[in-house]
């Protein structure tokens, strides 16, 4: 199975939305490039509980993804208030926001469209999502970075409800945009000839 894979991590449910229905949410994000990155996401669910949107072949930029099964990301400069949401359908549908502080200043990212890749079997799906960075974060001059990463994922039930599973939860409700749930860091080193 893709998520014994050592760099996948383990999501856990908010405990305010616990999910019968999911076995096992697992993610794990690398670089790949001097301003790219790799997600990657596994769930395993009951097949005839979860709801998941219909493929789209010509899918694109959509919002509101949030509101049903859906893969998130969430990147900031280490030091920097200003970060990336990033939401991924298993439709193939994509959307990208960048923010100037929490949940403040929300602009649509993304210089280039992710790209995006889906496996289904009967008992589980994955995602993999590449992403380019440049334009979606201010970038300073320096060779190498930190990033500090949120992995996220929510999932709908076939009654509609919605279940939240993040690598941290804060307090309080759920919200994948606190600054809390930003755990996973990565060096990122950048080329400027790229």
């Amino acid at each position: 199975m893709t998520n014994s894979d050592p760099s996948f991590v383990s999501l856990v449910a908010h405990p305010s939305t616990p999910s019968e229905v999911v076995r096992c949410v697992a993610a794990s994000a690398r670089l790949v490039g001097p301003q790219s990155l790799r997600f990657a996401y596994v769930l395993e669910a009951d097949p005839r509980r979860v709801r998941l949107p219909q493929t789209i072949a010509d899918a694109g930029r959509a919002d509101g993804l949030w509101a049903h099964t859906c893969f998130e990301a969430f990147v900031a400069l280490e030091g920097s208030p200003r970060y990336v949401e990033l939401n991924f359908s298993p439709s193939g549908q994509w959307a990208a926001y960048s923010f100037d502080a929490y949940r403040e200043g929300m602009l649509p990212a993304l210089d280039a469209a992710p790209r995006l890749t889906l496996r289904r079997r009967a008992e589980w799906l994955e995602l993999q999502a590449e992403v380019r960075l440049s334009g979606a974060l201010s970038l300073r001059s320096s060779s190498n970075l930190r990033l500090r990463v949120a992995l996220s994922t929510v999932v709908e039930d076939q009654e509609g409800r919605l279940s939240y599973w993040a690598l941290r939860h804060p307090a309080g409700r759920p919200d994948f945009h606190h600054s809390d749930s930003f755990s996973l860091v990565l060096e990122f080193s950048r080329n400027p000839a790229q």
